[in-house]
């Protein structure tokens, strides 16, 4: 009876996917940062299958690109840099993926992880390595001013990643828990992954997400990375360390957890990357499996149930399998338009890497 309960519930969802992606565009895509292969490529929303690449590896000086935003003029706005004098936040045509500037940079900016474009007409980007917040100018990219800078106490600024603003117009950050130090994050301290709320008018923070126990799946520390806004008035937060995490915008509580474990071992052989919801509702989110050349996959949910929603054949919440074209991706996005694409040549595999326990804890320092 479990077996029919569960093959009819997989049926039902099936179609409740199909239904609703019958309501979007045929073109709808999602697009995917590849932190090691220095490129953004594309899926195709409906069916997962692979489109090309957008913007070819290190266009314009595309370096382990992080978070993928469109801007108010609708142009492409993506961070990359792993130096202080490679980081930046880069610029390319909203519809050709063509590179166009490299609109924002220096002034202390390295490792940029997160940006968000705010109400008050600035461009906010975290400085990972330098554990600050920047303000650009959201149309000259001229820098401002620094707008947060971590302490190295609980509640800090403290290996800022993602930026959101959310419905009451705050600005919501999510924290490894690292001190940078020399350029390299520091963790010795034993500081909590946390999510940050800062109030734009006073600049002042108070932590919002206190951080979790640690998933069952994970190798038992947290580091809180991408943010999405939820349909029901909720903070979707994924954990690299491994699960999805929804919580309530008005009380901060948390509603639910989705696993994010697809390559079914414990502790899991996958880390997890920022996440993004389309018009349907449907949550989208990559990871990449340690133990095969962090080659990378997409999972999906139905951000309303949290039911997965895998594509034929595929288990648990795996719309895209595990494929070279996907090389240690963060980075995904999610647009109704179309895009012309190039479909670069397959990259070989170099075989299974093995890693011992210490080098996965280090792992939480989740870029390099």
């Amino acid at each position: 009876m479990k077996k029919i309960s569960s093959l009819l519930s997989t049926v039902v969802m099936t179609a409740f996917v199909a239904w609703f992606s019958d309501s979007l565009p045929a073109h709808a895509t999602l697009i995917i940062g590849n932190t090691e292969g220095n490129n953004v490529i594309l899926f195709d929303q409906s069916n997962g299958q692979f489109l090309g690449e957008l913007i070819p590896s290190g266009t314009g000086g595309l370096l382990s690109p992080d978070d993928l935003n469109f801007g108010p003029d609708g142009n492409l706005y993506i961070t990359s840099g792993t130096t202080p004098e490679t980081s930046a936040v880069l610029r390319y045509d909203g519809k050709t993926g063509e590179f166009l500037d490299r609109f924002a940079s220096g002034h202390g900016l390295f490792r940029p992880y997160g940006a968000a474009f705010g109400p008050d007409g600035y461009l906010y980007v975290s400085s990972f390595l330098s554990d600050q917040i920047l303000r650009f100018d959201a149309i000259t990219g001229a820098f401002v001013d620094v707008f947060a800078s971590g302490n190295g106490q609980p509640g800090g600024l403290n290996g800022p990643n993602d930026l959101l603003f959310g419905p009451d117009g705050s600005l919501y950050v999510t924290t490894q828990g690292s001190v940078a130090t020399n350029g390299e994050p520091d963790f010795s301290a034993g500081l909590p992954s946390q999510v940050l709320r800062f109030d734009l008018e006073t600049q002042q923070s108070t932590v919002f997400v206190e951080q979790p126990t640690p998933s069952p799946d994970s190798f038992g520390f947290v580091s809180f990375l991408g943010l999405t806004t939820g349909p029901n008035n909720d903070l979707f937060v994924s954990d690299f360390a491994n699960d999805i995490r929804r919580y309530d915008f008005d009380t901060g509580e948390l509603v639910a957890t989705l696993s994010t474990n697809y390559t079914g071992t414990i502790p899991a052989n996958n880390f997890i990357g920022n996440l993004v919801i389309s018009p349907d509702n449907t949550l989208y989110t990559v990871g990449f499996d340690f133990t095969n050349n962090n080659f990378g996959a997409i999972l999906r949910y139905n951000s309303v149930t949290g039911d997965p929603l895998p594509t034929p054949g595929n288990e648990g919440a795996i719309f895209v399998d595990t494929t070279s074209q996907m090389q240690r991706p963060i980075g995904v996005l999610f647009t109704s338009q179309q895009f012309p694409v190039s479909v670069p040549e397959p990259t070989a595999g170099v075989g299974l890497v093995a890693l011992g326990i210490s080098g996965i804890i280090s792992s939480r320092q989740r870029q390099h």
